[in-house]
């Protein structure tokens, strides 16, 4: 079952992984050897999860990588659901 609007895995990194701690933005960036700014834009749903940063994320709240690609993945989907237009595109059968 999928979510119609899952959120942005930035919210779920904010509310679910780093408020429970009780760390600041900064504190939390440093520990992920990344700068303040890159974890705000990714907090704020201005920024995706990379691979990379699946990767950090893992580590660091001891999740899989998997975990933050699948959730970017489905954010992104839903996005698009919104604004694709298929009307010309054409199912191809052999």
């Amino acid at each position: 079952m999928q979510m119609k609007n899952p959120p942005h895995p930035g919210r779920i990194l904010k509310e679910d992984c780093i408020e429970p701690l009780g760390i600041s933005v900064t504190e939390a960036a440093l520990k992920l050897g990344i700068s303040r700014v890159t974890l705000s834009e990714i907090i704020n749903g201005r920024a995706g999860i990379s691979p990379e940063m699946a990767l950090k994320l893992g580590k660091a709240f001891n999740t899989t990588p998997e975990f933050w690609l699948n959730m970017q993945s489905q954010y992104d989907l839903a996005q698009a659901r919104k604004t694709a237009n298929l009307d010309n595109v054409q199912v191809m059968n052999g």
